[in-house]
């Protein structure tokens, strides 16, 4: 009797499979997860099941390829910030032949890049991508509270009744949603008006289908902030810009995991990258921004082109503009064009506010204190 006791409360061995290929760089643990629900991932030449765990010594097989099982110390944390244009969908091959995010990305040298979240393909603003799996699950979950900042534009009549309906809850087709705040921002002619809003998941269209449950329709979406990384005025759109160490390390300290030193970069190659990334950040052909697919309710509600481009402007402190999204920086405050391109790779790799600073603030319904910056 005492020896079954004993058995029953051993730890099971080894870690579970998912986790081990998302640590590898290979993909999410939710990607993984759904390598393995269709049978493309093997254990010792056995069909892997959901949930199983493996040792050090075990076998994994992808797509009939042995992987390269890596020491943890070994694995290459990697973050890049990149502003989405409008037109480019969060998958790596389309049947329709469409761009993708990652066709503008440089080629890591270790592992691949994870995208953190998604955007659907009218939607532009802030993404990450990552080169550990490990990072990218868990800013990606619910339990480490990640909220999404986004920039939105409105079409029809908001009252601050509906406005307290969104922060409340309303019942979405898949389940009860919410913001957990919103800010009227400048901007805007007519039924069109600009807010700024908070979400704490990342849900399929959530942000839309929220504003929609109203009979109102969003124009335009962008998104400004993901937990504490902002989109600023010097990342162009279709642009990318990698995390320095100490972002990095905020980043990772956001969501529980120890620190890991970035490989060194040699000068020469950095230049390449550099040089591929401008070249890469050309806008889309017009043939092809014309492709891009919206709802037949939304096609009447974009502004003049001209005035589609122009971010939201919000005046605020000028000790704080440094720190403020592109949605909010003031047309005074932003750089000349020509002056702004032979700045940017001497800018730093992107805005991050240390966690201890942003929670000194007060909290609210689960809000980030970086979402009001004009305290």
């Amino acid at each position: 009797m005492t020896e079954t006791t004993e058995c029953q409360e051993q730890p099971p061995r080894g870690e579970k499979l998912q986790k081990v290929l998302a640590r590898q760089g290979m993909g999410s643990r939710r990607d993984v997860e759904g390598w393995i629900a269709k049978g493309r991932v093997k254990v010792n030449g056995k069909v892997a099941t959901l949930g199983q765990r493996v040792e050090p010594d075990d076998a994994i097989v992808v797509d009939d390829k042995l992987v390269r099982r890596e020491d943890a110390a070994r694995i290459v944390r990697r973050v890049l910030i990149y502003n989405k244009p409008e037109g480019e969908i969060c998958t790596r091959d389309d049947p329709e032949g469409r761009p993708t995010i990652f066709e503008r990305l440089p080629n890591p040298r270790e592992g691949r890049w994870i995208n953190i979240g998604r955007l659907d393909i009218n939607t532009t603003g802030l993404l990450l991508f990552t080169t550990d799996g490990e990072l990218a699950n868990r800013l990606m979950h619910p339990s480490y509270e990640m909220d999404r900042e986004y920039a939105v534009r409105v079409r029809g009549e908001v009252d601050e009744e509906m406005l307290e309906r969104l922060k409340a809850g309303v019942m979405l087709e898949d389940g009860p949603a919410r913001f957990t705040d919103i800010q009227v921002a400048p901007g805007g002619e007519g039924f069109n008006h600009w807010f700024h809003c908070v979400v704490m998941e990342g849900r399929n269209r959530e942000v839309r289908r929220l504003w929609e449950s109203q009979g109102v329709v969003v124009s335009r979406l962008k998104r400004v902030r993901f937990g504490p990384v902002f989109l600023t005025s010097d990342l162009p759109m279709g642009r990318w810009r990698e995390m320095n160490q100490a972002e990095v390390d905020i980043l990772s300290q956001e969501v529980g995991l120890a620190a890991i030193p970035l490989p060194e970069m040699k000068t020469k190659i950095r230049d390449k990258l550099d040089r591929m990334q401008r070249k890469a950040a050309k806008p889309l052909p017009r043939s092809e921004r014309q492709r891009v697919l919206r709802p037949a309710h939304e096609a009447d509600v974009t502004n003049h082109p001209k005035s589609a481009d122009k971010p939201i402007r919000k005046p605020r402190p000028a000790s704080e503009r440094r720190d403020a999204p592109l949605a909010e920086r003031s047309k005074s405050e932003r750089k000349p064009e020509k002056k702004r391109e032979a700045d940017e790779l001497r800018k730093p790799a992107g805005e991050l506010s240390a966690p201890a600073k942003r929670r000194s603030l007060p909290t609210g319904d689960g809000q980030r204190p970086g979402f009001k910056r004009d305290r």
